[in-house]
């Protein structure tokens, strides 16, 4: 299990002054470009604190892969994950893999599955950075998407691997102080704490799962086991009644033109 201390990093992050991208302060801050900065001194403080568990996910992959060398297939690759669900999470397509050398490394990509990964002894955990302005309002920002949760419960279910992975979000809440943001204020939220039937799945925004950080329900008790059972009742209860609608709205109105 994880020795991160969540505490440590809000506290550090409380008060936190970092340049305001769009050093024009009449320039219009998006989510992405205010919490780029955040996250990177976050990103920073936990390697520090946690030196050699503390990685990127692309960091993570080229890491792995040049302690390896003898590992030049894709099968032999894959195979360096010990878990089929940390490398359904973490690997890159195939192609990707099968062409990276030391010199043509992994980069980031914005659809990576965390923004920051520990991992220790077989143990990984997925840490997220989101943001908010506190002076505006707004829906709660895209967490995670709701088929990729699907398909890792089902992963966990098939492998019995519930102790091997975390995933964790930090809300960072800003204001704007000049040519500054400003941390007034942290919170953190452990997905798997959350009871699954609070969870909001957005499907107009690409089956996005919402919420803010500071607002996440953290009741659930049970196991693991029944958490992804739960969140798979979930989402195909939530994926059935999306089907209905869609069907009595797109469908149903227009059968009679051409039957």
């Amino acid at each position: 299990m994880s020795d991160l201390d969540f505490n440590y990093i809000l506290n550090k992050m409380k008060n936190q002054e970092v340049d305001r991208p769009n050093k024009s302060t009449s320039g219009t801050l998006s989510g992405h470009a205010a919490g780029e900065p955040f996250e990177k001194l976050a990103y920073k403080e936990l390697k520090e604190k946690y030196p050699g568990r503390i990685f990127k996910q692309y960091e993570y992959l080229n890491d792995i892969y040049l302690k390896n060398p003898t590992h030049i297939t894709v099968k032999q690759r894959k195979e360096l994950f010990d878990s089929p669900t940390a490398l359904f999470l973490f690997s890159r397509g195939d192609n990707a893999i099968r062409y990276w050398s030391p010199q043509n490394i992994f980069d980031e990509k914005q659809n990576d599955t965390a923004d920051i990964l520990y991992y220790d002894h077989h143990f990984y955990d997925i840490i997220d950075i989101k943001t908010r302005n506190i002076k505006k309002g707004g829906q709660p920002p895209n967490i995670i998407s709701a088929y990729k949760l699907a398909n890792m419960c089902a992963l966990m279910l098939d492998n019995e691997e519930f102790d091997n992975i975390e995933i964790d979000y930090i809300e960072i809440d800003w204001i704007e102080d000049g040519d500054k943001l400003k941390c007034t204020d942290t919170h953190h939220g452990r997905l798997f704490k959350a009871n699954p039937e609070t969870l909001y799945i957005n499907w107009s925004a690409g089956m996005q799962i919402q919420f803010h950080v500071s607002e996440l329900d953290q009741s659930w008790k049970d196991s693991r086991r029944e958490w992804a059972i739960e969140y798979l009742r979930k989402f195909v209860n939530s994926a059935e009644d999306r089907c209905t609608k869609m069907r009595k709205t797109y469908i149903e109105p227009f059968l009679r033109y051409i039957q």
